[in-house]
Protein backbone atom coordinates (compact mmCIF):
# COMPACT_ATOMS: atom_id res chain seq x y z
CA UNK A 1 0.00 0.00 0.00
CA UNK A 2 1.71 3.73 -0.74
CA UNK A 3 2.42 5.55 2.15
CA UNK A 4 -0.04 8.75 3.16
CA UNK A 5 0.49 9.96 6.03
CA UNK A 6 -3.57 11.18 7.72
CA UNK A 7 -3.59 12.73 11.26
CA UNK A 8 0.34 12.02 11.29
CA UNK A 9 -0.22 8.06 10.84
CA UNK A 10 1.45 6.37 7.66
CA UNK A 11 -1.95 4.52 6.70
CA UNK A 12 0.44 2.16 4.78
CA UNK A 13 1.33 0.46 8.07
CA UNK A 14 -2.11 0.31 10.02
CA UNK A 15 -2.59 -2.93 11.54
CA UNK A 16 -5.71 -5.03 10.10
CA UNK A 17 -7.49 -7.74 12.13
CA UNK A 18 -8.54 -11.04 11.52
CA UNK A 19 -11.99 -11.82 12.46
CA UNK A 20 -11.23 -14.38 15.48
CA UNK A 21 -8.51 -11.68 16.69
CA UNK A 22 -10.95 -8.73 16.59
CA UNK A 23 -13.80 -11.18 18.93
CA UNK A 24 -10.93 -11.97 20.91
CA UNK A 25 -10.10 -8.00 21.86
CA UNK A 26 -13.79 -6.88 21.76
CA UNK A 27 -14.52 -10.01 25.14
CA UNK A 28 -11.46 -8.27 26.64
CA UNK A 29 -12.95 -5.15 26.25
CA UNK A 30 -16.16 -5.91 27.84
CA UNK A 31 -13.83 -6.86 30.71
CA UNK A 32 -12.66 -3.73 30.92
CA UNK A 33 -9.54 -4.59 29.36
CA UNK A 34 -8.35 -0.46 28.41
CA UNK A 35 -4.68 -2.45 26.11
CA UNK A 36 -7.21 -4.62 24.46
CA UNK A 37 -9.69 -1.73 23.70
CA UNK A 38 -6.52 0.55 22.62
CA UNK A 39 -5.60 -2.68 20.18
CA UNK A 40 -8.68 -2.61 18.65
CA UNK A 41 -9.03 0.85 17.81
CA UNK A 42 -5.38 0.96 16.21
CA UNK A 43 -6.65 -2.47 14.62
CA UNK A 44 -9.84 -0.75 12.59
CA UNK A 45 -8.43 2.43 11.76
CA UNK A 46 -8.42 1.09 8.30
CA UNK A 47 -12.10 0.58 8.22
CA UNK A 48 -12.46 4.47 9.24
CA UNK A 49 -10.33 5.37 6.21
CA UNK A 50 -12.54 3.11 3.98
CA UNK A 51 -15.58 5.05 5.31
CA UNK A 52 -14.34 8.55 5.32
CA UNK A 53 -13.61 8.06 1.54
CA UNK A 54 -17.46 8.60 0.81
CA UNK A 55 -17.02 11.86 2.09
CA UNK A 56 -14.37 13.36 0.45
CA UNK A 57 -14.81 15.91 -2.28
CA UNK A 58 -16.66 18.04 -0.42
CA UNK A 59 -13.96 20.60 0.93
CA UNK A 60 -13.33 19.22 4.15
CA UNK A 61 -10.09 18.23 5.66
CA UNK A 62 -9.21 14.67 5.69
CA UNK A 63 -7.25 14.52 9.16
CA UNK A 64 -10.66 16.41 10.70
CA UNK A 65 -12.83 13.82 9.13
CA UNK A 66 -10.47 10.85 10.16
CA UNK A 67 -10.90 11.88 13.92
CA UNK A 68 -14.08 12.01 14.04
CA UNK A 69 -14.46 8.83 12.31
CA UNK A 70 -12.23 7.55 14.86
CA UNK A 71 -14.76 8.82 17.67
CA UNK A 72 -17.65 6.50 15.62
CA UNK A 73 -15.43 3.76 15.78
CA UNK A 74 -14.36 4.38 20.04
CA UNK A 75 -18.43 4.58 20.27
CA UNK A 76 -19.22 1.62 18.72
CA UNK A 77 -16.60 -0.57 20.09
CA UNK A 78 -17.74 0.66 23.64
CA UNK A 79 -21.36 0.00 22.41
CA UNK A 80 -20.65 -3.31 21.12
CA UNK A 81 -22.91 -6.06 22.18
CA UNK A 82 -20.45 -9.25 21.57
CA UNK A 83 -23.68 -11.85 22.47
CA UNK A 84 -25.75 -10.78 19.36
CA UNK A 85 -23.16 -12.67 17.06
CA UNK A 86 -22.80 -9.71 14.47
CA UNK A 87 -19.60 -8.84 12.63
CA UNK A 88 -17.99 -5.71 14.61
CA UNK A 89 -17.72 -3.86 11.09
CA UNK A 90 -21.63 -4.21 10.44
CA UNK A 91 -22.28 -2.44 13.34
CA UNK A 92 -19.05 -0.22 13.40
CA UNK A 93 -19.63 1.75 10.05
CA UNK A 94 -22.91 2.47 10.56
CA UNK A 95 -21.55 4.08 13.49
CA UNK A 96 -18.42 5.67 12.07
CA UNK A 97 -20.89 7.37 9.54
CA UNK A 98 -23.29 8.76 12.08
CA UNK A 99 -21.06 10.48 13.41
CA UNK A 100 -18.94 11.65 10.15
CA UNK A 101 -22.71 13.07 9.48
CA UNK A 102 -23.51 14.61 12.18
CA UNK A 103 -19.94 16.78 12.39
CA UNK A 104 -20.90 17.61 8.75
CA UNK A 105 -24.20 18.77 10.20
CA UNK A 106 -22.66 21.20 13.33
CA UNK A 107 -20.47 22.41 10.58
CA UNK A 108 -23.11 22.97 7.39
CA UNK A 109 -23.29 26.89 6.51
CA UNK A 110 -27.00 26.27 6.27
CA UNK A 111 -28.77 27.77 9.38
CA UNK A 112 -32.29 26.33 10.87
CA UNK A 113 -34.25 27.63 13.88
CA UNK A 114 -32.97 26.63 17.29
CA UNK A 115 -35.90 24.86 17.83
CA UNK A 116 -35.49 22.52 14.80
CA UNK A 117 -31.95 22.12 15.61
CA UNK A 118 -32.90 20.67 19.33
CA UNK A 119 -36.01 18.41 18.65
CA UNK A 120 -33.49 16.85 15.51
CA UNK A 121 -30.76 16.09 18.41
CA UNK A 122 -32.94 14.81 20.46
CA UNK A 123 -34.15 12.78 17.78
CA UNK A 124 -30.67 11.59 16.67
CA UNK A 125 -29.82 11.03 20.34
CA UNK A 126 -32.92 8.71 20.84
CA UNK A 127 -32.05 6.88 17.55
CA UNK A 128 -28.73 6.04 18.62
CA UNK A 129 -30.03 4.75 22.19
CA UNK A 130 -32.72 2.62 20.54
CA UNK A 131 -29.67 1.13 17.89
CA UNK A 132 -27.52 0.37 20.91
CA UNK A 133 -30.09 -1.53 22.58
CA UNK A 134 -31.93 -3.38 20.32
CA UNK A 135 -29.18 -3.59 17.68
CA UNK A 136 -31.15 -2.33 14.69
CA UNK A 137 -32.41 0.81 13.14
CA UNK A 138 -35.69 2.22 14.95
CA UNK A 139 -38.21 3.51 12.87
CA UNK A 140 -39.53 7.04 12.75
CA UNK A 141 -42.85 6.46 14.92
CA UNK A 142 -40.64 4.34 17.95
CA UNK A 143 -38.19 7.52 18.13
CA UNK A 144 -41.46 9.46 18.33
CA UNK A 145 -43.15 7.63 20.77
CA UNK A 146 -40.14 7.34 23.08
CA UNK A 147 -39.97 11.55 22.46
CA UNK A 148 -43.40 12.15 22.84
CA UNK A 149 -43.18 14.58 19.70
CA UNK A 150 -45.70 13.75 16.33
CA UNK A 151 -43.81 12.08 13.82
CA UNK A 152 -44.21 15.18 11.42
CA UNK A 153 -42.41 16.99 14.06
CA UNK A 154 -39.75 14.68 13.76
CA UNK A 155 -39.24 13.83 10.12
CA UNK A 156 -38.94 17.75 9.84
CA UNK A 157 -36.45 18.26 12.30
CA UNK A 158 -34.35 15.99 10.89
CA UNK A 159 -34.82 16.94 7.49
CA UNK A 160 -33.95 20.85 8.59
CA UNK A 161 -30.12 19.90 9.49
CA UNK A 162 -29.71 17.18 6.53
CA UNK A 163 -26.60 18.09 4.46
CA UNK A 164 -27.01 18.68 1.14
CA UNK A 165 -26.03 16.50 -1.66
CA UNK A 166 -23.94 18.16 -4.88
CA UNK A 167 -25.60 16.99 -8.15
CA UNK A 168 -22.04 16.38 -9.41
CA UNK A 169 -21.10 14.30 -5.95
CA UNK A 170 -19.94 10.89 -7.78
CA UNK A 171 -21.81 7.87 -6.26
CA UNK A 172 -19.72 5.32 -8.39
CA UNK A 173 -16.52 5.20 -10.50
CA UNK A 174 -14.99 1.97 -11.94
CA UNK A 175 -11.67 3.99 -12.57
CA UNK A 176 -12.38 5.90 -15.82
CA UNK A 177 -15.91 6.96 -15.26
CA UNK A 178 -17.87 8.32 -12.26
CA UNK A 179 -21.50 8.76 -12.06
CA UNK A 180 -23.27 11.30 -9.96
CA UNK A 181 -25.87 12.48 -8.51
CA UNK A 182 -27.50 14.17 -11.23
CA UNK A 183 -27.44 11.14 -13.43
CA UNK A 184 -29.53 9.44 -10.92
CA UNK A 185 -32.14 12.32 -10.79
CA UNK A 186 -35.38 11.38 -12.99
CA UNK A 187 -36.74 14.43 -15.14
CA UNK A 188 -40.50 13.53 -15.07
CA UNK A 189 -41.67 16.51 -17.29
CA UNK A 190 -38.88 16.13 -20.09
CA UNK A 191 -39.21 12.99 -20.50
CA UNK A 192 -39.62 10.81 -23.83
CA UNK A 193 -43.45 10.32 -23.83
CA UNK A 194 -43.79 14.17 -23.21
CA UNK A 195 -41.43 15.00 -26.21
CA UNK A 196 -43.85 12.71 -28.59
CA UNK A 197 -46.79 14.11 -27.32
CA UNK A 198 -45.38 17.89 -28.16
CA UNK A 199 -44.78 16.36 -31.58
CA UNK A 200 -47.48 15.24 -32.45
CA UNK A 201 -49.71 18.40 -30.87
CA UNK A 202 -47.43 20.47 -32.93
CA UNK A 203 -47.98 17.78 -36.41
CA UNK A 204 -51.76 17.80 -35.28
CA UNK A 205 -52.03 21.85 -34.94
CA UNK A 206 -49.83 22.55 -38.00
CA UNK A 207 -52.48 20.96 -40.50
CA UNK A 208 -55.11 23.02 -39.11
CA UNK A 209 -56.59 25.81 -41.20
CA UNK A 210 -54.95 29.09 -40.31
CA UNK A 211 -58.31 30.98 -39.38
CA UNK A 212 -58.26 28.01 -36.73
CA UNK A 213 -54.98 27.81 -35.33
CA UNK A 214 -55.60 31.80 -34.50
CA UNK A 215 -58.67 31.14 -33.20
CA UNK A 216 -57.29 28.49 -30.29
CA UNK A 217 -54.27 30.86 -30.25
CA UNK A 218 -56.28 33.52 -28.97
CA UNK A 219 -58.78 31.27 -26.75
CA UNK A 220 -55.90 29.40 -25.03
CA UNK A 221 -52.89 31.09 -25.15
CA UNK A 222 -54.21 34.47 -24.63
CA UNK A 223 -57.06 33.22 -22.48
CA UNK A 224 -59.65 35.15 -24.65
CA UNK A 225 -63.20 34.87 -24.59
CA UNK A 226 -65.52 33.75 -27.70
CA UNK A 227 -66.79 36.63 -27.16
CA UNK A 228 -63.25 38.46 -27.73
CA UNK A 229 -62.48 36.29 -30.10
CA UNK A 230 -65.47 36.92 -32.29
CA UNK A 231 -64.99 40.73 -31.78
CA UNK A 232 -61.19 40.48 -32.82
CA UNK A 233 -61.75 38.48 -36.31
CA UNK A 234 -65.17 40.07 -37.18
CA UNK A 235 -67.01 36.81 -36.94
CA UNK A 236 -70.36 36.24 -34.53
CA UNK A 237 -69.71 34.02 -31.56
CA UNK A 238 -71.73 30.72 -32.65
CA UNK A 239 -68.78 30.91 -34.97
CA UNK A 240 -66.41 31.08 -33.53
CA UNK A 241 -67.90 28.05 -30.86
CA UNK A 242 -68.33 25.94 -33.96
CA UNK A 243 -64.95 26.72 -35.51
CA UNK A 244 -63.23 26.20 -32.22
CA UNK A 245 -65.01 22.88 -31.49
CA UNK A 246 -64.05 21.69 -35.06
CA UNK A 247 -60.51 22.20 -34.81
CA UNK A 248 -60.21 20.33 -31.42
CA UNK A 249 -61.75 17.41 -32.67
CA UNK A 250 -59.40 17.32 -35.85
CA UNK A 251 -56.95 17.49 -33.27
CA UNK A 252 -57.74 14.82 -31.64
CA UNK A 253 -58.55 12.62 -34.28
CA UNK A 254 -54.98 13.35 -36.03
CA UNK A 255 -53.41 12.60 -32.32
Amino acid sequence: MQKVEISGLNTSRLKVLKPDEADALLLRVKDGDMDAREQLINGNLRLVLSVIQKFTGRGENADDLFQVGVIGLVKAIDNFDTTLGLRFSTYGVPMIIGEIRRYLRDNSPIRVSRSLRDTAYRALQTKERIQNETQREPTIEEIAAAIGIPREEIVMALESITEPVSLYEPLYTDGTESICVLDQVRDTKNTDEHWLEQIALGDAIGRLGDRERHILALRFYYGKTQMEVAGEIGISQAQVSRLEKNAIKAIKKNL
